[in-house]
C-alpha cells in the first residue's frame, strides 16, 4: 500500500493525525507538480475536517488555499462572528462568505450593514449584496 493509500485509510477511520502527516509530506502550495499541489488542497481539507483551526488560521496567514478553506469551515458551521472578525481583519473572502450568508438567509439590512461598515469602498461586496440579496 502506497501512502496515499494509507492515507486514504486513515481518513477513512478518521485518524487525523496519520492522514495528515502522510498527505502533507506530499503537499506543496502552487506547484509546479499538479499532484504535489492536489495534495496541498487535501491537506487543506484534512486540517479543517479535523477541526484544526488554529492551525489553519496559522496558515492562512500567508496561504490563499487555508485562507478560503478556513472561512468556508466558519461558514459550514456557521461562525458568522469569526467570519465578521477575519472580515474586520482585512480578509476580503470572509467578508464575501458573510455576506453571502446574510444573503442566504435573508438578512438583506444585515448584509447592507456589514459591508458599509467593514467594506463601504469595496465594489465586489456592494455588487454581492446588489445581487445575490435581491434574488
Amino acid at each position: 500500500m502506497d501512502w496515499s493509500e494509507r492515507a486514504r485509510a486513515a481518513e477513512q477511520l478518521q485518524d487525523w493525525d496519520e492522514a495528515i502527516e502522510l498527505v502533507s509530506a506530499h503537499a506543496e502550495c502552487f506547484s509546479a507538480d499538479p499532484d504535489m499541489h492536489d495534495n496541498h488542497l487535501w491537506h487543506m481539507d484534512l486540517l479543517a475536517r479535523a477541526e484544526r483551526f488554529s492551525e489553519l488560521t496559522e496558515r492562512a496567514l500567508t496561504d490563499s488555499h487555508a485562507r478560503r478553506r478556513l472561512n468556508r469551515s466558519l461558514r459550514e458551521r456557521g461562525v458568522e462572528a469569526a467570519l465578521c472578525d477575519r472580515a474586520e481583519d482585512g480578509d476580503r473572502g470572509a467578508l464575501y462568505v458573510l455576506v453571502r450568508l446574510m444573503c442566504e438567509t435573508g438578512r438583506v439590512e444585515e448584509a447592507q450593514k456589514v459591508v458599509a461598515d467593514i467594506g463601504p469602498e469595496d465594489q465586489y461586496a456592494r455588487q454581492i449584496v446588489a445581487g445575490d440579496c435581491s434574488s
